[in-house]
This record gives C-alpha cells, sequence and structure tokens, in this order.
C-alpha cells in the first residue's frame, strides 16, 4: 500500500528535495504552501513526472485551523499521513529592543505550534496503522542560538523539545519522531545567498562548502524509511562539521 508524506514549505530549497526524494521513494506526496501555489504546483508536477501521486495543499501553517485542512485534505485524497515533515519556517533578522509581540506570536505559530497541531491532526491515523513518522527541523538556531533572531532561537529550541518528548511518547507505538538541523544550506536563487553571506558561512564550515538542499533530503528518507525506525527523539544535524 503506498504511504503518504505531507511536507510543509515544499515549494522550493528543503522542502522541495524532500518532497522530490520521497516522491522518488514512492510516496504519495502532499506539497504544502502559504502563497505561492505556482511553485507548489511546480514541485507537484515534478513528483507526478517521477511516478508519485501528488497534491498540493495551500495552507498558512500558522494557523491552527489551517493545519487541520491541511491535513484533511492529505487524510481525504489518500486516506491518512504516514510521514509527516514540518519544514515551514520563519527566520526573521530583528533587533531584540525592537521585537513585538505579533513578532513573537508570529514566529512561535510557524516555527514552533505548527508542528504540534499537524501532529495532533495526523497522529490518530498513525497510531491506528502502528506506523508513522515526524521529521521536525530545527537548526542551528536550536544548538547556538543567535544575536539578532531570539524569537527563532526559541522556538527552534522548544521543537526540539516537543520532538524528544513525542519520540518518547509514541516510539512504543510504531512512530518515531525526530528532528533534523542543518547547517548553511544553498537557495534557490543567489538572492538568499549573496556572495559575501556564502563567503562567511562557507568559512564556519570544514568540509569547504554550503550544502545541497538534496543532501539534507536524504536524510528525511532514512528517517521516513523501515531501515530508520530505530532513529527516534534525536536532533541530526546536516552542517559539514559547523560549529558555530
Amino acid at each position: 500500500m503506498t504511504k503518504t508524506a505531507l511536507v510543509t514549505g515544499a515549494g522550493r530549497n528543503i522542502g522541495r528535495a524532500t518532497a522530490l526524494a520521497l516522491a522518488g521513494q514512492g510516496f504519495a506526496v502532499v506539497i504544502n504552501g502559504s502563497t505561492d501555489r505556482a511553485a507548489a504546483e511546480s514541485v507537484a508536477a515534478e513528483a507526478r513526472a517521477l511516478g508519485a501521486q501528488a497534491l498540493v495543499a495551500m495552507g498558512d501553517v500558522g494557523e491552527p485551523a489551517e493545519c487541520a485542512r491541511i491535513a484533511a485534505d492529505a487524510i481525504a485524497a489518500f486516506g491518512g499521513v504516514d510521514v509527516l515533515v514540518n519544514n515551514a519556517a520563519l527566520r526573521p533578522q530583528q533587533k531584540f529592543l525592537d521585537i513585538t509581540p505579533e513578532d513573537w506570536r508570529r514566529v512561535m505559530a510557524v516555527d514552533l505550534e505548527a508542528a504540534l497541531w499537524l501532529s495532533q491532526a495526523c497522529l490518530p491515523g498513525m497510531l491506528a496503522r502502528g506506523w508513522g513518522r515526524i521529521v521536525n527541523f530545527t537548526g542551528m538556531n536550536a544548538i547556538h542560538g543567535y544575536a539578532g533572531r531570539a524569537p527563532v532561537s526559541v522556538a527552534k529550541h522548544g521543537l526540539w523539545g516537543l520532538t524528544k518528548s513525542m519520540g518518547k511518547e509514541f516510539g512504543a507505538r510504531g512512530i518515531t519522531v525526530n528532528a533534523i538541523s542543518p547547517g548553511p544550506i544553498e537557495g534557490d536563487d543567489e538572492a538568499e545567498n549573496p556572495t559575501a553571506y556564502r563567503q562567511a558561512m562557507v568559512a564556519r564550515v570544514p568540509v569547504g562548502r554550503m550544502g545541497k538542499p538534496a543532501e539534507v533530503a536524504a536524510l528525511v528518507r532514512l528517517l521516513a524509511s523501515e531501515e530508520g525506525g530505530f532513529i527516534n527523539g534525536q536532533m541530526l544535524a546536516v552542517n559539514g562539521g559547523a560549529e558555530t
């Protein structure tokens, strides 16, 4: 029976690479994006070209009701969600003293709470089938914390805590929950990784280059597999050895 993977923020970069990696493994994929439907439809078309079924489920994962609807659309189309990849995130750069309550709440909603609401929506089916995989994306903000990104660092630390807690609660039921912490990863266009930024990032990476989205997606593919079933409650770094 074909398994289904729901990937948030799947229109580009790591999300796109993840959706296509899972499509290539025979998963039906649900492509979520918040605003750029054309990008999501393009990824869906690429997945179908690989022989996979694909559904575009647009929606703002920062809204609990939208999380419920996105999951419901996936379940209605494919009968359930077997693999949930919580990739969508906001990473605003902002001085600490300039943070407003609205700024704080929005980052918490997208970077942390979305994983809770989507997991709650998808877990009943996973529990009924006795099998499931949840992959959360934390990042180096969860390991080190960064000046100018207090809300992001707090949210990603919280997501790491959520991952550990869920891994302990659901591991015995056939469901693994893990986090991936990517290091500096190439974006889809130069605007995301200007030359000065790339040089600064590469200087921090012992392997001497930025990572590729496909290299992160390869780890998701492992975690989503039967062979990945003994990896649970972990935060796994894909960062070329970067420590800061």
